[in-house]
């Protein structure tokens, strides 16, 4: 028996008169990494501001952890513990590390995940730079900081929109690392990226999406083995190497 999360079940969201999201379904269990992959505009980021209630779908149904939330403004979101990291990392440019991550232990009003201190100990980079401004960090620094900020709130689903967009390949491995960390703290992770190595090497199942549509769902090694999938809606050729 599974012990379900998230439950997102044939939803439609358009912007205006746009269509972006058609009959889209995903789910994600208590303590798994999911990642959702697919080219720039395939609807990934308009399905986490669907869940977080930034965006209300039209049709279909979202369900956490037994609620259903589906026309839930944000902030009822937020409150029940689900946590969005955009890709513009939205760091305050002209506050201390320290500052930044105080500003998200206020802003959550409730007692996170972790406190201060676990988070310099999970993030000992940061700890290094508390005292740095946030337009002094380099980007995967700045990503780092956010993804902290938003565990100082209760968090039981974080939602992860391309945390290793623009990143060196060592700062990629690094961010995986702590994705991975935030994991075993017990965090249940929703992750969005067109990174297809990055998602391979961190999440335990995978859902593809083109135009707003679900067009694969499956673990790590049959994503692998779908080659048409891979080749046709992710770009990426079987030759490739897919280690990180």
């Amino acid at each position: 028996m599974t012990d379900r999360l998230l439950d997102v079940d044939g939803i439609d969201a358009a912007y205006g008169q746009s269509n972006i999201l058609q009959n889209l379904s995903l789910s994600v269990d208590r303590g798994e990494i999911v990642s959702l992959v697919g080219r720039n505009g395939a609807g990934k980021t308009t399905t986490l501001r669907a869940i977080l209630g930034i965006l209300t779908p039209s049709a279909g149904t979202i369900t956490f952890d037994g609620e259903d939330i589906t026309a839930f403004p944000d902030y009822k979101t937020v409150n029940r513990g689900i946590r969005y990291v955009p890709e513009e990392r939205q760091a305050f440019p002209d506050l201390t590390v320290d500052e930044n991550l105080r500003m998200g232990r206020l802003k959550s009003g409730s007692e996170g995940t972790l406190d201060l201190e676990g988070v310099f100990e999970l993030f000992p980079r940061l700890a290094d730079r508390r005292s740095y401004n946030g337009s002094h960090l380099s980007g995967g620094e700045q990503q780092m900081l956010v993804i902290a900020r938003a565990l100082l709130g209760r968090t039981k689903l974080l939602l992860l929109d391309e945390p290793t967009e623009g990143l060196a390949p060592q700062i990629v491995e690094d961010v995986i690392e702590v994705v991975e960390t935030i994991s075993d703290e017990g965090v249940t992770i929703l992750l969005v990226e067109q990174n297809v190595k990055a998602a391979m090497a961190v999440a335990d199942r995978h859902y593809v999406i083109n135009k707003g549509q679900n067009v694969f769902e499956g673990t790590t090694p049959e994503l692998r083995e779908a080659d048409d999938v891979m080749q046709k809606h992710l770009g990426v050729g079987a030759e490739m190497n897919l280690s990180v």
